[in-house]
């Protein structure tokens, strides 16, 4: 493994031969005037601290951030209540734009004996000078260098105090995504700085479903007329969306070029990231002209809380402050107040040579006089436990060692400036509310929360431009049209221009009418003309880019809307089942049919049940319902089955017996109605019969089944329903179809075909009503038109098929093409179906049974009642002697109670039971007046 001395020697060899440029024509070396620093004794507190500031002087950032660091350093020392008397010393050192004296900046800053770096502005120099403060323990604080990849572990003493771009390009993505737009063009500079940012802009479209559909690289410091190069092939593609990250200092030459290639009128969409706000806020005021090269476009800011003493910072600055220069001020702060606490907690600065740079002494480059900082992993630990308030907000950093909080503002420049549209932040997405007031409730950052005021886009438009054309390159679009040899109606080859017929090419022609923008097109045939093309390898073209659209009777299923982009379906579809039929033949017990077995068996106890209740109730009051035992039985039965014509002779009499017959002849008249139309319809209307019931019976048998070559249907039948795929036979065209079901399973024919609607369709009609579809239509579907994945032609396209459909003209292209005029009227017999079963009647049957149960439940609660009344009363023995011995010659009254006695009773006819009722109280009556005049008599003969 390479020691750490020997990796700084690389280091300095490697930026000795790679010069990596920032900014054209920048190659002067600004040189600190400051010597090397000792440190007072271990035991004292040194009067001063020496901190490096590394950043480019001659820049937008640097011209900003110089000002804020000297503005910083005189506050802190001017504070008292800070570092306790010690006063900060900035060593400044100018990277002039320059990989290579960035590096050399940075080595001849770490010989001052600086405890920390500020800077640099560059994300390529903070790659490289990384390396040195990993080695020195020197921790490099950066306002400006925004690369994402400079958060990893491979750069532990590196920290950001501004921003990073990871969560600008979320921002750029969510907006992307409230915004519609599928495919963008990203436009960036090609170093670290644009390449990772560019980079986690993909990763984050890609979790929108969107994508950066072409990468146009600029090269640092490039000139005007590769610009326009760069930009006229960019104006080539289809996207209209841009997405422009560069440098401050040169990224206004884009929109400069783009506006005079014209790139900046209607339909045009830019977004810049944060370079563009620096550099205005750094020209202000900004001229008329420069305003006249942004209208429309869309950027994003820092978003920094507007506090009293950030106007007051802004204040020292007559021009050219931006959000950078706050970033450089809170971080002189928040090393101060690091070094406070590292001060409070009696910890010293020390510094000590290291071995392994010793080593180096033999060479011309004195890498000896470079100091380890002991004390700076402390330092960096006190660093990153910070958290307090700055004017940027809040500073503090998370496990990742990014600032927390990250937010941003959305501009729109249109007019003399830009205005703020709305915010963006982690903790919500995007808000017309500031970041600070959602800090308090839960995150949301669910599409339905997204909101953004009006913008106006290039061309002073106010509608979202749609975002995307066909290109001006001269490919028009690549149609795959499948070249089928059977149903040709639907889509087939034409000898005519554009060389395709039918149904499917006219719905997508009549559809592009629709759309608000022509577009240029070539139909290309699928197939060998010889059998039906694949539609599964179909659709992997078009996935594969070899077509962009493909046009005819594709059907949309689950498993291919994995890979393409289908439109709404212009006709529904769904698999049946056709079989051959034949006329059912009639049986002398049809009369049967009209109700199942449980149906009659239910039916025929009822009548039975009923008569018996019937019976019981009039029982005791009519006399037609009394008399020997035989004759009783008869009428029980008579009465129960002469219901069924309303024919019954018997009155009823009682009160519960009418109750449930009125009840019954209700049920028996739903009954016989129904019975009545079901055999009506069985005797008159002609019915078709078929072996094959449905697609159960048909996955229950082992017989052959038909399938059209090319389509869905095998892999479903095989895939989905298990079926064996030795059953399965491709059938070419409608004769296969005919002839195969004419010879049936024995003659080497099928038992059925499984194919589509819209096919089965065209068949029936030519097949003279042999055959016909049995059981229900089994999946519900359509056909579209299948594009590549995420094209935004698929979604006006759906948009355009549900104007046509609504407008009528769908409905006219299928009579067109598509009218069907001999269609049979028969149906299928279906004995299962046709027959009423007891579900159908179960809710008559169980009001009649209640009905029965509760008249016989009063009719023997009034039974049980007189019984209690005709029992002997507890009276004396003489009494009861008597009125037994009465009873018993006169055959009324009771004896003991018993159940024979108690079936007596209800046998017993009500009129007779009234008068035992009406005797057994008079003789009561007459006993208790006997009983009063005996007692008076014997009060009487008293003396």
């Amino acid at each position: 493994m390479m020691t750490r001395g020997v990796s700084i020697a690389l280091l300095c060899v490697s930026v000795l031969l790679v010069v990596t440029q920032e900014c054209a024509g920048k190659n002067v070396l600004s040189r600190n005037s400051s010597s090397p620093t000792t440190y007072p004794p271990l035991s004292q507190r040194p009067s001063y601290v020496n901190v490096g500031a590394l950043f480019t002087y001659d820049s937008f950032i640097g011209r900003a951030a110089k000002p804020a660091f000297k503005a910083a350093m005189d506050d802190v020392n001017a504070d008292q209540t800070l570092l306790n008397g010690t006063k900060l010393s900035i060593v400044f050192q100018d990277s002039n734009c320059s990989g290579f004296i960035g590096t050399m900046g940075a080595l001849q800053l770490m010989e001052t004996q600086v405890v920390a770096a500020i800077g640099p502005q560059s994300s390529g120099i903070a790659h490289m000078i990384s390396y040195v403060a990993n080695e020195l323990h020197v921790p490099l604080l950066s306002f400006a260098a925004t690369d994402p990849t400079l958060s990893s572990l491979q750069y532990p003493y590196f920290l950001r105090t501004t921003q990073s771009d990871y969560f600008q390009m979320h921002a750029v993505a969510d907006f992307i995504s409230y915004s519609g737009w599928k495919q963008v063009i990203a436009i960036y500079v090609d170093d670290e700085y644009g390449r990772n940012g560019i980079t986690i802009l993909s990763d984050a479209l890609a979790k929108k479903r969107s994508k950066i559909s072409y990468k146009a690289a600029i090269t640092p410091g490039a000139d005007s007329t590769s610009i326009e190069s760069l930009l006229v092939s960019v104006n080539m593609k289809a996207s209209r969306v841009y997405v422009v990250h560069v440098n401050p200092d040169s990224g206004l030459n884009v929109f400069s070029v783009a506006k005079s290639l014209g790139m900046m009128g209607n339909g045009y969409v830019w977004i810049a990231t944060d370079w563009l706000p620096t550099s205005l806020n750094s020209m202000e005021p900004v001229d008329s002209e420069t305003m006249d090269l942004l209208q429309g476009v869309v950027a994003f800011r820092h978003y920094t809380t507007e506090t009293s003493m950030k106007r007051e910072l802004k204040g020292r600055w007559k021009n050219g402050f931006n959000s950078y220069a706050l970033y450089a001020y809170d971080s002189v702060w928040l090393l101060a107040r690091a070094l406070d606490v590292f001060f409070k907690e009696h910890n010293t600065i020390t510094f000590s040579n290291d071995q392994n740079l010793a080593k180096t002494s033999d060479s011309s480059i004195q890498l000896s006089a470079l100091s380890v900082f002991n004390e700076g992993e402390k330092l960096l630990k006190i660093i990153l436990g910070m958290n307090h308030t700055g004017l940027t907000g809040r500073i503090q950093f998370d496990a990742e060692r990014n600032r927390v909080n990250p937010a941003y503002e959305v501009l729109n420049i249109a007019g003399t400036g830009p205005r703020r549209v709305g915010y963006w932040s982690n903790h919500s997405g995007l808000s017309v509310v500031t970041p600070e007031t959602l800090y308090s409730k839960p995150p949301n950052t669910s599409t339905a929360n997204q909101r953004l005021y009006g913008i106006i886009w290039p061309g002073e438009v106010t509608k979202p431009p749609r975002g995307w054309v066909f290109p001006n390159n001269g490919k028009p679009l690549k149609i795959a049209v499948p070249n089928r040899v059977s149903y040709k109606d639907y889509v087939s080859k034409d000898k005519n221009p554009p060389g395709v017929r039918g149904f499917c090419v006219d719905v997508f022609e009549a559809v592009l009418e629709l759309l608000p923008y022509p577009v240029p097109r070539n139909y290309i045939l699928y197939g060998d003309g010889k059998k039906n093309p694949s539609y599964d390898n179909l659709i992997n073209e078009v996935v594969a880019d070899n077509f962009d659209v493909a046009v005819g009777d594709i059907t949309i299923t689950t498993n291919r809307t994995r890979f393409v982009d289908f439109t709404q379906p212009f006709i529904e579809s769904g698999l049946v089942v056709v079989a051959p039929v034949k006329a059912a033949k009639s049986s002398p017990w049809s009369f049967l049919k009209p109700f199942t077995i449980e149906m009659w068996a239910v039916t025929g106890a009822f009548f039975l049940f009923v008569g018996a209740i019937v019976w019981i109730l009039e029982h005791r009051f009519n006399h037609e319902f009394r008399g020997p035992p035989r004759r009783q039985l008869i009428t029980i039965f008579w009465f129960s089955f002469s219901t069924m014509f309303f024919s019954h002779r018997e009155n009823t009499v009682s009160t519960l017996g009418r109750l449930v017959l009125i009840i019954w002849l209700f049920v028996v008249l739903i009954i016989n109605s129904s019975y009545t139309a079901s055999l009506t319809s069985i005797l008159t209307v002609q019915q078709l019969t078929s072996r094959i019931e449905g697609i159960d019976s048909l996955i229950q048998s082992n017989e052959p089944i038909g399938v059209q070559d090319g389509t869905f249907a095998r892999n479903y039948l095989v895939n989905e329903l298990n079926i064996s795929p030795h059953r399965i036979v491709p059938l070419r065209d409608e004769e296969h179809y005919l002839s195969a079901l004419q010879l049936g399973p024995k003659a080497g024919g099928v038992a059925a075909i499984v194919d589509e609607l819209p096919y089965i369709e065209v068949l029936l009609t030519n097949s003279n009503c042999k055959y016909r579809t049995v059981g229900q239509e089994f999946t519900r579907t359509g056909w579209g038109f299948a594009f590549q994945r995420d094209s935004p032609l698929a979604v006006d396209m759906s948009t355009a098929i549900l104007q046509l459909s609504e407008e009528g003209e769908l409905e006219k292209i299928h009579r067109k093409w598509l009218n069907y005029k001999h269609e049979c009227s028969m149906q299928i017999s279906n004995g299962e179906n046709s027959e009423l079963s007891l579900k159908s009647f179960w809710g008559l049957f169980l009001i009649c049974g209640v009905t029965c149960f509760v008249a016989l439940t009063i009719f023997f609660w009034r039974v049980c009642w007189q019984y209690q009344r005709l029992l002997p009363d507890n009276g004396d023995d003489e009494e009861r002697s008597c009125e037994v011995s009465e009873s018993s010659r006169s055959g009324r009254g009771l004896r003991a109670p018993s159940f024979k006695e108690l079936i007596k009773v209800v046998d017993t006819k009500e009129a007779e039971i009234k008068e035992m009722l009406k005797e057994k109280s008079s003789k009561k009556l007459k006993s208790s007046q006997s009983g009063a005049g005996s007692s008076h008599s014997q009060r009487s003969d008293i003396p």
